[in-house]
């Protein structure tokens, strides 16, 4: 248990809110998006966060862009009449995702095949590092989300389907995060999200609010996330509570709330869960922060809306834009009673005491330096991490580690930063391509000393043949509900490409780079081995050095493998199953 002791914080916090006016404390429960606020406004209205959204990237987007654009709010902010420092928070969710250089790792879903908390608590560390060096020092991580839906968008954000091995890599995450102690420069503050039950929403729930325009594609695309839980509260304690109370025990001190709903109601305004459970039976001493336009969904009237979720408990709002409409909001309730005076006090009580914990009131610390950014120790880090998270699903004749020294390489995966990468990694929803340096599987493989003939769609030409073959097929990159996928099969053009491949070699190895399992009853007869290689981020180099025998083989899957349609209802491989070597 690493649980702090804030009570020196929250003394703290009740001599500023003497001072502060009620404006002022509007401001401080806003979180405002970098590019609808400057920093003089921010000072100004008391805000008390900004925000980078996914590919909320200064020009240019580099680590002394990034620090340029976060110190004049962070400046701006200790100069306004209180002088209460911004919190300033990005989605550093598996590395600090939003800047090229960064180191990315592998996400949650392949950290959980390793089932090494040591290792997880240093993947976030080295993030922590690295986001804090460029002034952020709020990370929107860990998603502790207990996926049991592989359609769902989000499933490579989590760790897996068991509530305790999301619960023992989540606690480290949070560890890794906030560092030994909360007000060390490096230390960027945990947000344990998202509370409660996302990962549990039913197929075909999600549905946006009839006032709502802001999701493109919602009716293509969103199907379950944002959608509703519907189970018993036995089963919302057993499965999906449990990871949440493990980051409090940990010490996350910022919990953010879920788009979704439980039983059909939304949980950004469930006040038996937000205020009931979390802070009371939890024993949560941090703030709770809504999600991105998560409050609007509540109601078509905005002010309602407000006075809805933070009277069930959400401390700050992750507005994001209109940011003085909020406060108002804020300031008309409570004047006309129909939001509590006390329960505003309460948010900014906490905000400020976390503030004060994160040592964010001091003098300020010289941050990380920005040469720590894509350090080789990190991605050195990042390679082990890679390695240790891919899973040999199939290999009944002992293919892996390959030991012929020429190969056959095809699939567009196989060199291409983006596609391993995945989500979350420079704009919202990734892209393929060159989009941050790394190491692609095919430079790894160059660089074990394999001669490797690569051909992204094997069409080798002049009679080319090789004793091994490797294909690697790559899902696109996709976040949030835009990844919500009804059929989990193999595209044609990956069976037409394994099939391409079968006869130029004697022996192939089919790698499977995906957020979730996919289905491959088509090919696995033409396979004669199968890697579950998950996203491993930007140094798939230790990717491939766990083919060619470099590292050994350690991975497990976090959650059980699918057969083919889900009509069969029987997995190909169940949780805990990988071959190690």
């Amino acid at each position: 248990m690493t649980r702090h002791d804030l009570s020196a914080s929250f003394a703290f916090a009740d001599r500023m809110l003497e001072q502060m006016t009620l404006p002022e404390k509007a401001g401080q429960m806003a979180q405002v998006e970098k590019g609808a606020i400057t920093p003089d406004e921010a000072a100004e209205h008391a805000v008390g966060s900004i925000l980078s959204g996914g590919g909320g990237n200064p020009s240019p987007n580099t680590p002394e862009g990034w620090r340029a654009m976060v110190e004049p709010f962070v400046e701006a902010s200790r100069s306004s009449r209180l002088g209460i420092p911004v919190l300033y928070g990005t989605d550093a969710v598996h590395g600090h995702n939003n800047l090229r250089g960064a180191t990315m790792f592998p996400h949650n879903i392949g950290l959980g095949a390793t089932g090494d908390e040591d290792l997880v608590e240093q993947v976030f560390r080295a993030t922590a590092v690295e986001t804090a060096a460029t002034g952020a020092r709020w990370g929107f991580s860990p998603t502790v989300a207990v996926a049991l839906d592989p359609r769902w968008g989000r499933t490579y954000e989590s760790f897996g389907d068991d509530p305790a091995l999301v619960s023992r890599l989540g606690a480290a995450a949070v560890r890794g995060l906030q560092g030994p102690t909360p007000d060390d420069p490096s230390a960027v503050l945990a947000c344990s999200k998202h509370f409660v039950g996302d990962g549990g929403a039913a197929w075909g729930t999600a549905s946006a609010p009839a006032w709502t325009t802001w999701w493109d594609d919602w009716d293509e695309n969103w199907q379950i996330d944002q959608g509703d839980a519907r189970c018993d509260e036995d089963e919302l304690r057993a499965v999906h509570l449990p990871p949440h109370a493990a980051a409090v025990d940990a010490g996350a001190l910022s919990v953010m709330a879920s788009y979704s709903s439980w039983n059909g109601e939304k949980c950004h305004g469930n006040r038996r869960l937000l205020t009931d459970v979390l802070k009371r039976e939890l024993g949560f001493e941090g703030f709770v922060v809504s999600d991105w336009m998560g409050v609007d969904q509540l109601d078509a009237d905005p002010r309602r809306a407000v006075v809805m979720a933070v009277g069930a408990g959400v401390d700050m709002v992750m507005v994001p834009f209109d940011f003085r409409r909020f406060i108002d909001d804020v300031v008309v309730s409570v004047e006309s009673g129909d939001l509590g005076a006390e329960r505003v006090d309460d948010a900014v009580r906490r905000i400020l005491a976390v503030k004060h914990a994160f040592g964010l009131f001091s003098d300020p610390a010289p941050p990380p330096s920005l040469d720590l950014v894509g350090l080789k120790e990190h991605r050195d880090l990042a390679a082990e991490a890679a390695a240790a998270s891919a899973v040999l699903l199939h290999d009944p004749d002992g293919v892996v580690p390959v030991r012929s020294a020429q190969v056959l390489l095809a699939g567009v995966g196989a060199d291409d930063i983006g596609l391993q990468c995945g989500g979350w990694t420079i704009e919202w929803q990734g892209m393929p391509g060159d989009i941050t340096p790394g190491t692609t599987i095919r430079q790894g493989l160059d660089g074990t000393g394999a001669q490797v003939a690569f051909d992204s769609e094997a069409r080798f030409g002049g009679g080319v043949t090789a004793p091994v073959g490797i294909v690697v097929v790559a899902e696109p990159p996709y976040a949030e509900g835009m990844g919500d996928r009804p059929d989990l099969a193999l595209p044609d053009e990956d069976v037409a490409l394994v099939e391409r491949m079968r006869p130029l070699v004697e022996r192939l190895v089919l790698v499977v780079l995906s957020g979730r399992p996919l289905f491959l009853d088509p090919v696995i007869d033409r396979c004669d081995a199968v890697v579950a290689a998950w996203l491993p981020g930007t140094q798939a180099g230790g990717l491939a050095d766990v083919l060619v025998g470099r590292r050994p083989l350690t991975g497990h899957l976090p959650r059980a493998w699918p057969a083919a349609s889900r009509s069969q209802r029987a997995p190909s491989w169940p949780r805990g199953h990988g071959i190690t070597r």
